[in-house]
């Protein structure tokens, strides 16, 4: 059976979206303020609960403190900042959607990264690089930058900060001034628009400036972006896209975090023709807005999010929206800690190939996971709702499952993920499949972690009638080591 979603259901959906954001946003302060709570955890800022939206901190992950490295002479040493880790991934994927061919692959994936950081010592001015390293071996395919980019600076800026210059918030955070120019590897929002694609063998990478006012942990911070995302070569120096710019101004407002963290932002794609390339620009403003709960530690969570789109694709208007909302339930009572979640994400698609406006959503440099385990599925043209559950039977043991349908927003537009496949008369359909997927994360020791995982998708009719292939099977194995 291919299900498909009515028009109706999904303009519903927008306006409960849009009402939900507004009520949130009406909160008083005096409702949603617990300075208690956030003096005795020393920020104001929370982590999601929402499923895969958590960014990588700045700096990475992997990145230790030279001071906290257990070597006497090091124990001083608090201006430096060092990394270095690596990770292994086998894939088993059979009929991937992704390739103009099917048949069985099982590719053998390496991706090393080291990080230098200066800071304090010599304030104002900092300074940070980082080195990747991405290689794919064991595959029929020819080689693509989604999976190599040869020894590349996706990290590499001089940084001026001001650590008080806006004073500090009402626990005692200082509101720094950070401007950054260089090379940039970074993740705002809830990762679908900027994200530095993780799970993904290549990085998303920028060039240009960076401004920050406040900071991670203080009541509010600003993010002004103008940066040029970089072309990803397999072998040479990555280079700009050409004539293309990214600008954004990102808020992240604090104050109430108990109950709401509120993102509003404006983001803009500035495209100068070039090539065969129409001049484009695209104006995106929106808001983000998450949380634990409206009344109290009810072990609810929510996260949504509306973005609106206007402009021009050379003589085409702009005109597209995307919303996303996701509610979910922790038992915390439970030794396991289970999590049930309801997701629905949007994202409009063209609707008339012929006529003067183009409604696709422009996505940015998003992550593509977890859209689809399967890594099918960007932010585009796209409707699907999700059920995932979430479980921590160990300490050191997460694992999760889920079930996904998909269908195209608009069935004349384009599926971009297998070769921009469309049937502009629409008569293919809409609905792309479902998918299930499972995976497990062990953590072996504190520097260590072990990820196995699998992925079927069975194709609805657009897939069948365009590409020919009836489902896809998809497992793998990863291991991740830090050595500091």
């Amino acid at each position: 059976m291919n299900p498909t979603p009515h028009r109706n259901s999904q303009n519903r959906f927008l306006q409960a979206s849009v009402l939900g954001l507004l009520l949130i946003a009406s909160i008083p302060a005096d409702a949603a303020d617990n300075e208690a709570a956030k003096l005795t955890r020393g920020t104001f800022y929370q982590n999601p609960l929402s499923y895969s939206t958590t960014r990588d901190p700045d700096p990475p992950k992997y990145v230790r403190n030279a001071s906290e490295l257990g070597i006497d002479s090091l124990l001083n040493v608090k201006w430096l900042d060092v990394g270095l880790d690596y990770r292994l991934r086998y894939e088993y994927r059979e009929n991937d959607l992704r390739r103009a061919q099917g048949g069985l692959d099982q590719p053998l994936l390496q991706r090393t990264r080291a990080y230098i950081g200066i800071k304090d010592i010599l304030d104002p001015f900092r300074f940070a690089v980082e080195l990747q390293d991405s290689r794919r071996e064991n595959s029929h395919y020819v080689r693509d930058n989604r999976d190599v980019n040869e020894f590349e600076f996706i990290r590499a800026y001089v940084e001026l900060y001001f650590k008080d210059l806006f004073g500090h918030d009402a626990i005692g955070n200082s509101r720094p001034l950070s401007i950054r120019y260089g090379i940039h590897n970074f993740e705002f929002l809830d990762r679908r628009l900027l994200g530095n694609n993780q799970w993904r063998n290549t990085a998303n990478t920028f060039q240009g400036f960076h401004a920050s006012l406040g900071q991670e942990s203080s009541d509010w911070q600003i993010d002004l972006l103008a940066v040029q995302p970089l072309y990803r070569s397999q072998y040479n120096v990555d280079r700009p896209v050409e004539q293309q710019w990214l600008y954004g101004v990102i808020g992240h407002w604090r104050k109430w975090s108990d109950i709401v963290t509120l993102e509003p932002y404006y983001l803009a794609l500035s495209q100068s023709a070039y090539a065969g390339v129409a001049e484009r620009l695209v104006h995106s403003p929106g808001i983000r807005a998450y949380g634990i709960g409206i009344v109290g530690s009810t072990g609810f969570d929510y996260d949504s999010s509306f973005t609106y789109q206007f402009g021009q694709n050379g003589a085409n208007k702009v005109r597209a929206f995307a919303t996303t909302a996701e509610i979910g339930y922790t038992l915390a009572s439970n030794p396991w800690k289970p999590r049930l979640s309801f997701f629905y994400g949007y994202a409009s698609g063209d609707r008339n190939p012929n006529d003067k406006v183009d409604n696709r959503f422009e996505r940015f440099n998003g992550f593509g996971r977890p859209w689809s385990a399967n890594d099918y599925i960007v932010y585009e043209n796209i409707s699907t709702p999700k059920v995932r559950v979430e479980i921590k039977p160990r300490h050191n043991l997460r694992v999760d499952f889920g079930y996904s349908y998909y269908w195209l927003a608009s069935a004349t537009d384009r599926f971009s993920t297998a070769n921009n496949a469309r049937d502009r008369t629409g008569r293919s359909g809409n609905f792309l499949g479902q998918e299930f997927d499972i995976r497990a994360r062990y953590t072996f020791d504190p520097k260590t972690e072990i990820t196995v995982g699998y992925a079927h998708f069975q194709s609805g009719g657009f897939v069948e009638r365009q590409i020919g292939r009836a489902n896809t099977n998809f497992a793998y194995f990863e291991l991740s080591h830090r050595f500091f």
